[in-house]
């Protein structure tokens, strides 16, 4: 059957996307090896709290340190590739890189391809305010990938960012939200997106195929498959 290599998660961020992060990532190893196969893998869980904390006061330089000590402690345990359970701290992808001596598997990449092979060039992201805001995402899907990144206007932005910190990430799956957010994808394909990135990794938890008129790219999902995909080789 071979080896795996040992995957490493950097999750808690929230641990609800992380638990399916592990899920997904144990059903795809199962589905390819076997019944009783699962995944060889290690996870550094976050206190949330704190790092959301960090994030909305702007403290990047300290959640980089932060990072790079869930990387050393990973690397030390033997991790053979590093996966980063979150869009948003991405922000912070090179400051990790640069602290390891293993591969890091970028959430952007995955979802970029995907997009690529649907022969699609323009899509829609929503994310948290930091990921659709900032450059580091939009500017590698762009780069690397060819592609048209749109993002809402101002008030669908608050909106997303609010119904992720304040709900999903506790685990509240609101039928409102839901609607709100059909309404915010809605708002994008008429602006011309051919696609929608659920580009948190909590967004999975509250919108699917089913709420949105184009197709949707979920980054938690294409993410783990990736990483089962890279640990089996």
């Amino acid at each position: 059957m071979g080896g795996q290599a040992a995957i490493g998660l950097i999750g808690g961020m929230s641990w609800e996307s992380s638990a399916h992060y592990y899920r997904l990532i144990n059903e795809a190893v199962r589905e390819r090896r076997g019944p009783t196969a699962s995944a060889q893998c290690l996870m550094w869980s976050f206190d949330f709290s704190e790092i959301e904390a960090l994030q909305h006061a702007g403290r990047w330089d300290e959640l980089a340190d932060r990072l790079a000590q869930a990387g050393k402690a990973l690397e030390r345990a033997g991790a053979d590739f590093l996966v980063l359970c979150t869009n948003t701290m991405h922000r912070l992808a090179g400051e990790l890189q640069a602290a390891v001596d293993l591969p890091l598997l970028h959430i952007a990449d995955p979802t970029g391809a995907a997009i690529q092979a649907a022969g699609l060039r323009k899509v829609g992201l929503l994310g948290t305010a930091f990921t659709m805001e900032h450059a580091f995402y939009r500017g590698r899907l762009e780069e690397r990938f060819g592609l048209e990144v749109l993002v809402p206007d101002a008030g669908d932005r608050a909106l997303v960012h609010r119904v992720i910190y304040e709900e999903l990430v506790a685990g509240v799956v609101r039928e409102e939200s839901r609607q709100a957010y059909r309404d915010v994808i809605a708002r994008l394909a008429a602006a011309g997106a051919q696609g929608i990135i659920l580009g948190c990794t909590e967004i999975m938890l509250l919108i699917g195929q089913d709420d949105s008129p184009v197709p949707v790219f979920d980054t938690t999902t294409l993410h783990a498959l990736a990483a089962a995909d890279r640990a089996l080789g």
